[in-house]
C-alpha cells in the first residue's frame, strides 16, 4: 500500500523545506527539531492530575511526569512506565507530553514517563541504567504511585521501545520485576540492521538512513558494539522470560521489520499478544495528531489492547 494521502503530504511539506543532511547537524540541532516535529501532536487530551517527581537513579535524581486518566484518578490503576524516542540523543518528558496524555487516556492507567539521561553527554548504556532503575523503583513502590503491582507494565517508543525491550530482557533473564506487559510502538530494535525496510525506506520517510546514523554515532561509547543485545535487543539469544506483548510498527518506516521479526521471536516463546502494522504510515505517526488524523485511530486502538491486557 502506498503512503496514506494526508502523510505523503506531510512529507512533501517537510521536503520543501529543504532539511540538511542528518549526518551534519548538530546534537541540539536535532533535538530542536524533534521538539518542533512534537508540536504538530495536535491538541492535548484532556487527563486527570499531572505530576512531576523525580525517582532516584544510579546518578542522581532522574525526572518523571506521572499521568492519571481523568475517570478513576484516586484509585489504584493499571500503569505502564513510559520511554519517549528520540535515537536516545534527543527528546523529554515535555516533547513527549501530549502522546504520553493521550496514552494515558486512551488506556485508562496511570503512565509514569521517565526522563533517562541522554547521549553524547551521557554516553549508553546510561539511558537502559536509567530505565532499570527506574521500572525497579516504580515496582517496588506501585502503591506509592497508585499503580495496581499486578498490573504494571512498561512501553516505548521508537528509541524508548530499545530501553523497555532491553529492560525487559534483563529482567527475565535477573528475576527482576514481574511486569504484566510490554507495549512497542515502532521499536528500534537493531541498531546496526541492515533489513529490507531499513533499505527501501533509507530516505523521504521522516527517519531516514542518515538520522539513524547520526543518533547511533553520538550514542555509542567506542567500547560499545551496535550489535551489543543492550542496545539491539533483537539480537538477544535468549527472549525467555519477557512478559506477554504488543508491538505496532508502520508499513512506511525503515524500522518496521526488525519489529516484525521481534514480535515473531516472541511467538515462540508464548510471550507474543498482538501485532499490528499500520498501512501507509511512517515513523512516528501516532505522535503527529495535528497532521496525520489517523494518529486519533491508531491510539484509540493501542488505548483498548492496553485495557485488555491489564484488564
Amino acid at each position: 500500500m502506498p503512503l496514506e494521502p494526508r502523510v505523503k503530504r506531510f512529507l512533501d511539506a517537510l521536503a520543501a523545506g529543504k532539511p540538511p543532511n542528518a549526518l551534519d547537524v548538530s546534537v541540539e540541532q536535532r533535538r530542536q527539531a524533534l521538539a518542533e516535529l512534537m508540536k504538530l501532536s495536535g491538541p492535548a487530551t484532556a487527563i486527570g492530575p499531572v505530576e512531576d517527581r523525580a525517582l532516584p537513579g544510579p546518578a542522581g535524581d532522574v525526572p518523571v511526569r506521572i499521568y492519571a486518566p481523568t475517570a478513576g484518578a484516586r484509585a489504584r490503576l493499571p500503569g505502564l512506565v513510559f520511554f519517549h524516542g528520540g535515537g536516545l540523543v534527543a527528546g523529554s518528558i515535555g516533547t513527549h507530553d501530549a502522546f504520553a496524555r493521550a496514552l494515558s487516556a486512551a488506556g485508562a492507567c496511570r503512565i509514569v514517563s521517565v526522563e533517562y539521561r541522554l547521549a553524547p553527554e551521557h554516553p549508553y548504556p546510561a539511558a537502559l541504567e536509567d530505565a532499570l532503575h527506574g521500572i525497579c523503583h516504580i515496582a517496588a513502590n506501585a502503591e506509592e504511585f497508585g499503580i495496581d503491582p499486578a498490573r504494571l507494565g512498561v512501553c516505548g517508543e521508537s528509541a524508548g521501545g530499545t530501553l523497555a525491550a532491553a529492560a525487559c530482557q534483563s529482567f527475565g533473564a535477573s528475576k527482576g520485576p514481574t511486569l504484566a506487559l510490554q507495549l512497542l510502538i515502532c521499536p528500534i530494535l537493531d541498531y546496526g540492521g541492515t533489513s529490507a525496510s531499513r533499505r527501501e525506506f533509507a530516505s523521504g520517510y521522516l527517519v531516514d538512513s542518515e538520522t539513524l546514523a547520526h543518533d547511533l554515532r553520538h550514542c555509542l561509547p567506542p567500547r560499545m558494539d551496535a550489535a551489543d543485545p543492550r542496545i539491539s535487543p533483537l539480537r538477544a539469544q535468549s527472549l525467555e522470560g519477557v512478559p506477554p506483548t504488543i508491538v505496532h510498527t508502520a508499513e512506511c518506516d525503515p524500522l518496521r521489520d526488525e519489529g516484525r521479526a521481534y514480535y515473531s521471536r516472541l511467538e515462540q516463546t508464548g510471550a507474543a499478544l498482538s501485532y499490528t502494522c499500520h498501512p501507509g504510515m511512517i515513523h512516528l505517526f501516532y505522535a503527529l495528531g495535528g497532521v496525520i488524523p489517523y494518529a486519533r485511530i491508531a491510539i484509540e486502538k493501542i488505548g483498548h489492547e492496553i485495557r485488555a491486557a491489564l484488564a
